[in-house]
């Protein structure tokens, strides 16, 4: 394997062995991504887990999803799902309503100010992903999704 994790965070032994190697690779470059995705969300005044919430709720069309439905969808979980959503509806990107069918279930929907802030979002994401892994190449890409999920299968 290659040295430059050793390197850059300065460890002079070597690791215990090629797993230890490999997450912490993968915790260096997740902490990589989320500040570059942060970095790019700020300027539209949006976290990536505000970001993520909209996207979902863009996906979910009209009928809109509940808070729990929202949740299990979300690809990093937040714990705090409520206030999440009630910083987006404050900002009128996403409007909650109480079922008609069940008083209990609040589902929430994405506006149209939510649809247009995303169309703004979209190219220029587009753009940040291939600058950040486009030079890996589609076949590495694909064989990389097949080890991360293998993992997560484990």
């Amino acid at each position: 394997m290659s040295a430059k994790l050793a390197t850059e965070i300065r460890q002079n032994k070597p690791f215990r062995t090629p797993g230890e190697e490999a997450l912490l690779n993968l915790i260096r470059t997740h902490e990589f991504l989320m500040q570059r995705q942060a970095e790019f969300f700020k300027p539209f005044q949006l976290t990536p887990t505000q970001y993520n919430i909209l996207r979902i709720l863009r996906g979910a069309g009209p009928d809109g999803l509940t808070c729990s439905e929202a949740a299990d969808r979300m690809v990093a979980a937040d714990p705090d799902i409520t206030r999440l959503l009630d910083r987006l509806e404050a900002r009128e990107l996403i409007h909650r309503e109480r079922s008609s069918k069940d008083r209990r279930v609040v589902l929430s929907r994405i506006t149209p100010q939510g649809l247009e802030l995303l169309s703004a979002i979209d190219a220029p994401l587009g753009d940040l992903i291939e600058r950040l892994v486009g030079r890996v190449g589609k076949a590495k890409l694909e064989q990389f999704v097949d080890v991360l999920e293998s993992i997560r299968e484990a």
